[in-house]
This record gives C-alpha cells, structure tokens and sequence, in this order.
C-alpha cells in the first residue's frame, strides 16, 4: 500500500487506516484479530480507536493483538480523547480530562506510548490554550509522539493550528479527523482549506457515508446493517435521504462500468481527494474490510471523478465564494 506524509509532519502513514469503532461491541476479538491481519496483510500500518469506543473495549481488544497478531513496531497507533459517554457534558477538553484519558488509553493499549494522539472535538467551556497545552504535555512527557483535532471547523481548525505554532517548544498539529465522503462534502467549505493552510493532513472519517455508499441500503435496511443496529441506526438515518440516494445510484452506476464494487469507488474519490493523507475504513468483519482493501488497486478515470464531483456538490456562497 502507498505511503503517504502526514500533512506537514515527517511521519509518513499507509493512504488507507483501518478504524476500530465496532471493536469489542460488534466486533469480537477474533473478528477484530482477523481484520488487522488483513490490514496488515495488504500493506498497511495506521489503526485508529478512541477512548469511547465500546466504552475502551476497542482499546483494550487492540492492545491485546500486540505482540501475538503483530510487533508493536508494525504499527502506527492513534487514540482520541476529550469525548465522555453520557452525563451533561459531553465534551470535556480540559487538561485534567485529557491527560487523565490519555493515561488510561495507554494503560489499555499496554502501551507506554501511541504515535497520534488527537483532541476529540471541541470544548466550549475550556479555553483552546488549555486544551492545547495538554497536547504539549503529551508529547513533552513522550506518552505520543504527534497531535491533532478531530471535528473541528474550520476557524478552529485555523486557531488551534495557529496557537501552536506561535511559540517555540509547542507540539505542532500534524492531522485533521474529519467527516468526508461523498454525501458529506462540508469540510470543502472551510475546514479542508484551513487544514490544507495549517499543514494538517485529514483523515477522513465515514468515508463510505455511514455505509450508504456502498450501496447495501438501496431496497431497505438489511438486518445485519448499522441502519438496524440499536446502537447506529440514528448514525445512518441522515443519509438516506432522495438526495443522498441519488449520489448511491451514480456511484452504482460507475462501479457497474469499471467493473468494481461501488464502496471501492467511493473509496478511491474521497482516498485521492487534495489534502487527504488516509481515509479512516470501519468494518464489522474481515470479509467487508477485504471489500474496502481493494479500493487500494482502483484509480478512477477523471471524468468518472468529475462526474461523481457534480452529482456531490454542496452549494458554496459568501464569503468562500464571492459573485
């Protein structure tokens, strides 16, 4: 698999990073283990989890891979924090929180440290320089080697970035965790520009729309789907809409000429769109991320991308587009 550089940063990471979401709530250990050999197996290194997920079960299934599936070396790991399950604030980016999170991701991993540690959103009652300098502490005290954000707009993006590097000694941000797929085209508003100004590669997360680009939702939601989950139908009902139905359908209709399924064309647009670094591949089982992986051989004709960039595109206005 192509590597490629993390944003500005001299990391560089597999263009594809296998996302770990359903670990340990949907997907068992096993499963879990298989889908990293075929990760591995196809060339790539970057695996992302979250303190959240499954409520640190995704860390602690992922921890238990190394060293029995692989060497800790042949991994680039990163972990998120600033998000807390249930109770009033839902987002908590204070440095007693975060370093705190981090601690206890790193104890579930078995870990004394991971590669990208990432600020998991926006904290309006923290003050961005106390979010910052808890990033700052991480890489000071060598618990992560990089940092970043994950779901912040596009000033946010900018201040964040612009905070760090005012001063010398601060931990620069190298990434971006993003919603982009085809059906999710905002961050072309402002975000992607301010990461692209910044230096931040974007791994865009819910590359397949929440699963709708694949096509599976087409006559109805099947049993087995998120869109039937108790915990993920709410996550994927906003994509089935006419519009976002219509996007399916180009999608399809491409995949059917270039002979492919239709998630590796959607892979392929958003993998090369500008200022990605790796797409973020969440799948229940081994089989559907084999399915993914092979969006890894597919480079899409330019006017397929062109017209899959039409039948996509959001409404820009003032003041990112002026008359």
């Amino acid at each position: 698999m192509q590597q490629r550089p993390l944003g500005r940063s001299g990391l560089t990471v597999s263009r594809l990073a296998l996302g770990t979401m359903t670990w340990g709530r949907d997907t068992d250990p096993d499963d879990a283990a298989d889908q990293l050999r075929a990760y591995l197996d196809a060339g790539g290194t970057l695996v992302d989890t979250a303190d959240v997920y499954g409520d640190g079960q995704a860390e602690t299934v992922l921890g238990s891979m190394i060293p029995t599936v692989c060497a800790r070396e042949e991994l680039l790991i990163v972990t998120k924090a600033g998000l807390r399950a249930g109770g009033d604030r839902r987002r908590d980016g204070s440095r007693g929180h975060l370093l705190g999170a981090l601690d206890a991701s790193l104890r579930r991993l078995g870990l004394d440290h991971v590669d990208l540690w990432l600020a998991h959103g926006h904290d309006p009652a923290t003050p961005l320089e106390e979010t910052m300098s808890a990033l700052d502490h991480a890489v000071a005290s060598g618990r992560c080697r990089y940092v970043g954000v994950s779901n912040l707009s596009g000033w946010q993006v900018a201040r964040a970035a612009t905070w760090q590097s005012a001063w010398p000694g601060r931990a620069p941000l190298v990434a971006a965790q993003l919603e982009y797929s085809l059906l999710e085209r905002g961050i072309e508003r402002e975000a992607l520009p301010a990461c692209a100004a910044s230096g931040l590669g974007v791994m865009p997360w819910s590359p397949l729309g929440r699963g709708v680009l694949t096509g599976k939702y087409r006559d109805g939601r099947p049993l087995d789907s998120r869109g039937a989950s108790e915990h993920l139908a709410s996550f994927v009902a906003p994509y089935l809409d006419p519009r976002c139905s219509s996007i399916v359908e180009a999608v399809t209709t491409a995949a059917a000429g270039l002979g492919v399924a239709p998630l590796e064309v959607a892979l392929a647009w958003v993998r090369d769109r500008p200022g990605v670094s790796a797409p973020i591949l969440g799948a229940r089982t081994a089989g559907q991320l084999r399915g993914a992986l092979a969006a890894d051989q597919l480079t899409l004709p330019t006017e397929i991308t062109l017209a899959l960039d039409d039948v996509s595109a959001i409404r820009f206005g003032y003041p990112e587009h002026r008359p």
